[in-house]
């Protein structure tokens, strides 16, 4: 399985702008938020799992946020504007696909519902809530949901997920539409599989790490730094005529029709 790509090369100077990534502890969440510290914004990673915050980048300060809890949401929100005057980027990324998922709809445990759709829709939806009020007062920021390539295209046995991720997208249109006179943009990135701590404790279910990577036009698994890149761009001023659009980040998995014959699987 090839993990090969080319090192990033463009800069982005986020120097004074503040951000918030959910989910930031660990795979895409992680990089993105390195990636902003690295381009010098002031970060706040936003995470339940306190252990893992230890090895947090330089740059991203840690608050403990459930991100299905409303009131952890606002609190988040609340202190990050005490703190430095104000929110110029929210990254709603923390979502769960937990193994108990991996279900036909009518086999699927309510509790695994629930907690999908608290963490993966609702909690987009809380901290939105909350940075916009904010946003819309300084007539400026800009909002990133993280969805999936499985909010354009479905498989067997995960009944709940890709219907979730869709919505992402359609909650950043609707954001964007409603909040664009504002001086607000907002925007989603759709991965395809992509190498994290989450990917490998799926890659058996999912049909192994070659048989995935050979699914994408590109043969390979993309790498968290890659969805980092993106969302630098998306929430710099190279892209102030981007708003309620989806960047699919896929290695080319929307592009090749479910129905044409499969490349073949590398010797």
């Amino acid at each position: 399985m090839t993990s090969a790509r080319p090192p990033g090369r463009v800069q982005y100077d986020n120097t004074d702008r503040v951000a918030i990534v959910t989910g930031a502890c660990a795979g895409i969440g992680f990089a993105i938020g390195e990636a902003l510290a690295k381009s010098g914004a002031n970060v706040i990673g936003a995470d339940v799992d306190e252990a893992a915050a230890q090895r947090l980048p330089h740059g991203v300060e840690f608050l403990r946020c459930d991100t299905s809890i409303e009131d952890d949401c606002r609190r988040v929100v609340e202190t990050t504007i005490e703190r430095f005057g104000g929110i110029d980027i929210l990254v709603n990324n923390a979502a769960i696909q937990p193994t108990e998922s991996y279900h036909p709809l009518h086999e699927l445990p309510s509790e695994v519902w629930h907690r999908l759709v608290g963490v993966n829709f609702s909690g987009y939806t809380y901290m939105a809530k909350y940075a916009l009020g904010q946003m819309k007062e300084q007539q400026s920021g800009v909002i990133v949901n993280i969805a999936s390539a499985q909010g354009h295209r479905t498989a067997r046995e995960v009944g709940v997920y890709g219907p979730i991720k869709s919505a992402n997208i359609m909650q950043a249109r609707q954001w964007a539409v409603e909040y664009a006179r504002d001086g607000l943009r907002v925007v989603s990135v759709s991965p395809g599989a992509i190498y994290t701590e989450l990917m490998r404790a799926n890659l058996d279910a999912q049909g192994g790490g070659a048989a995935i990577a050979n699914r994408h036009p590109l043969g390979r698994i993309g790498q968290p730094e890659e969805i980092a890149h993106a969302v630098l761009w998306l929430a710099s001023d190279d892209a102030s005529f981007i708003t309620g659009t989806d960047l699919e980040v896929d290695g080319g998995l929307g592009a090749f029709a479910a129905f044409a014959d499969p490349y073949p699987m590398p010797e």
